[in-house]
């Protein structure tokens, strides 16, 4: 299970991989504001890579629930000057989320990588042939609606979850090998918290082993997001940093279903809860 992408690949095989996440926004569900400064943004990254992240994840537009799309030009102004300085410290991989295929020709032509797409090429018919034509990795998300309705009242055909996603994560797939992205670039993201309520959530991760067979590796974004607390009882607005140990118990029994990318604001523990999860399942 090899992800290659322009001239690189990571072996997925026998371990996953720790997706550090770097928001310059002002205005993310978690840390909004802390990273907006592209030195704040890049030493944040470099923070997370030496703390065990094997990429990186950068965004410069919120797709927190109820936010409202930035313009093309505002998203170039906070990533690029952040990739420029990312690349100019590190050769690890850098993905770039954003739907917007004028930002990821910016910042892949600046060194970025990867694209972590949350419309799956559905955003700007431009993304799949940037990619292709790149080498890029991509990742294709599955989101009902947009962030600004996403989460008012998610339903889902004969309340299949699973199958509902899964059926539209494999045709954004054929989408994008039609456009002539390889198949060994793809990686597939249920969108945990994008249009789904906790039952959802909780039926996607379960349901892991349906969505690998697909055919492409997964990916788990779920760290900090409400349902964590949601289903520990948290007390109303408790920082979103408080619901790490539960994103952790996610990392380890998520990897133990089978998905091998984990998007987190915490490098180091979720890192040795994978550890942990690929000993117990004989990986180590």
């Amino acid at each position: 299970m090899l992800w290659r992408f322009r001239g690189r690949q990571l072996d997925l095989s026998l371990q996953g991989a720790i997706v550090g996440i770097v928001n310059a926004t002002p205005d993310s569900f978690s840390d909004g504001g802390a990273f907006l400064d592209p030195s704040a943004a890049s030493a944040q990254g470099l923070k997370l890579l030496e703390e065990g992240a094997s990429l990186l994840d950068l965004g410069g537009e919120s797709t927190r629930p109820g936010s409202l799309p930035i313009s093309t030009e505002e998203e170039l102004r906070r990533v690029v000057p952040v990739v420029k300085a990312l690349r100019a410290r590190t050769d690890a991989p850098i993905s770039i989320d954003t739907s917007k295929a004028a930002v990821a020709e910016a910042c892949l032509s600046e060194g970025a990588d990867i694209i972590n797409d949350v419309t799956a090429l559905e955003g700007d018919p431009r993304m799949g042939e940037v990619v292709a034509r790149t080498g890029a990795g991509l990742i294709l998300m599955h989101m009902q609606g947009t962030p600004e309705t996403m989460q008012v009242n998610p339903i889902y055909q004969q309340d299949d979850v699973v199958g509902e996603v899964a059926k539209y994560l494999s045709a954004r797939r054929d989408v994008a090998l039609g456009c002539g992205v390889d198949s060994a670039a793809i990686i597939l993201d249920p969108g945990l918290g994008f249009g789904k309520t906790v039952a959802h959530n909780l039926a996607l991760i379960r349901g892991i082993p349906q969505l690998i067979k697909i055919g492409s590796p997964i990916l788990l974004g779920h760290s900090r997001k409400s349902f964590l607390g949601k289903i520990t009882g948290e007390k109303k607005q408790v920082p979103s940093e408080e619901r790490l140990a539960a994103g952790l118990a996610v990392t380890a029994l998520a990897r133990s279903l089978g998905a091998r990318l984990f998007r987190v604001h915490e490098v180091k523990p979720h890192r040795e809860a994978l550890c942990i999860a690929e000993a117990l399942i004989g990986n180590h």
